[in-house]
């Protein structure tokens, strides 16, 4: 499913493909801890979907060994 954020670091919009379903979001938004919710994702998915942060900003911000 294409999923749109703002980067709560830089305030760019990004879009990128994630595999959730509405289900798993709704899960997750109606308080089911997003590890729970989507367990199959990548850590970085999962901070996309909670923060719309990348990895290249999230390098940019704290460093690459964060």
């Amino acid at each position: 499913m294409q999923i749109t954020k703002k980067s709560m670091l830089t305030g760019i919009t990004h879009t990128r493909e994630i595999d959730v379903t509405h289900a798993m979001i709704e899960a997750w938004e109606g308080g089911v801890l997003i590890q729970n919710a989507m367990p199959h994702l990548d850590v970085w998915d999962r901070e996309f979907m909670i923060s719309g942060s990348t990895p290249a900003e999230w390098d940019h911000e704290y460093g690459e060994d964060a």
